[in-house]
């Protein structure tokens, strides 16, 4: 299946409601695809759980936007030219990774269940793929790093087959780094993604891995997620997001300009939406004092959009 290359970022991840509501966040979109030359966009409904052990997901309180406000900054962002994605994501209210989600394999009187937990999480993204299909969403992504749940194969079979039943869009799902090779059901997907969050060092040995992948199954493959901070040793550990260290700028433009050049070497290789772009955007002379995952005022800023550019211009080029 041809899927055009995406050169992408997501938005506002888990935002909250009312947060797309506002002049700022459009402002803060605008400038995304001004700054970034962005022709993709994830957007992140958040789910949340209390706990890798509970067997219910809610959507529905001031903590995830309402659909209401979503539907508009999707509309809004398709006025701009973007291409859209939905990513429902799941999150534990007590801060534990969503990676750890898990239960027994074996159902035990008086303990949570998988298939409860599954039941939950498919209602979870029906709802989202019927807004995915409502609104023309380009890419409807069921979830991301769902690492302790991946082996359960049937019922994620059918959650897409969920997802299916309400979108008939292009659908992938996002596990999480060094697992692509152990999802088995990547067959039943139109397009594998993965959160990239590679070590500088590993990106070449990484991305040789990914490839087997993809040639087994077939599949377009793009990062659903990629990013470093603007820390000392975040190009060497990008997903540790607790790491602490001194401000480098320069390693995080340098990381992803390692990351943007390995990757466009491989002709199977589709886009990148990167980790994250802010709806609420911080004044562009503290730039120079955050060292999070932002871009938005930092040397990467200007390195993303530069590879973004010349890949849209290669494109065109093509066409002609």
């Amino acid at each position: 299946m041809d899927l055009r290359y995406i050169c992408g970022m997501n938005f506002a991840p888990f935002a909250k409601e009312g947060s797309f509501s506002g002049e700022k966040a459009r402002k803060s979109l605008a400038l995304m695809k001004e700054r970034t030359s962005s022709d993709f966009v994830i957007f992140v409904p958040n789910g949340l759980q209390d706990t890798p052990q509970s067997e219910k997901i809610c959507y529905t309180s001031k903590a995830t936007m309402q659909d209401d406000e979503l539907k508009r900054m999707i509309e809004y962002a398709q006025r701009l030219g973007l291409r859209v994605a939905l990513k429902p994501t799941v999150n534990c209210k007590n801060g534990a990774w969503r990676a750890y989600v898990s239960f027994f394999n074996e159902d035990v009187h008086c303990e949570p269940k998988w298939q409860n937990w599954f039941d939950s999480y498919s209602e979870f993204q029906r709802h989202y793929a019927g807004i995915s299909q409502e609104m023309g969403c380009s890419m409807h992504i069921a979830g991301c790093e769902m690492v302790m749940s991946e082996h359960r194969e049937k019922e994620w079979r059918q959650v897409i087959a969920d997802i299916r039943s309400e979108y008939r869009g292009l659908v992938s799902y996002n596990t999480d780094k060094y697992q692509e090779h152990n999802v088995k059901w990547w067959d039943c997907v139109d397009v594998i993604s993965s959160s990239g969050y590679y070590p500088l060092l590993e990106i070449e040995q990484e991305l040789d891995r990914i490839e087997k992948v993809v040639v087994q199954y077939n599949k377009p493959f793009f990062f659903a997620e990629a990013g470093c901070m603007s820390v000392d040793g975040s190009k060497d550990v990008p997903n540790n997001w607790t790491l602490q260290g001194e401000l480098d700028f320069m390693a995080q433009a340098l990381w992803y300009d390692a990351m943007m050049t390995a990757c466009e070497k491989r002709e199977w290789f589709g886009g990148w939406a990167f980790w994250s772009w802010s709806d609420r955007l911080y004044a562009l002379n503290h730039a120079m004092q955050r060292g999070d995952y932002e871009i938005y005022g930092k040397p990467a800023e200007e390195v993303l959009c530069r590879h973004y550019r010349e890949i849209q211009e290669r494109i065109r080029g093509s066409r002609r």
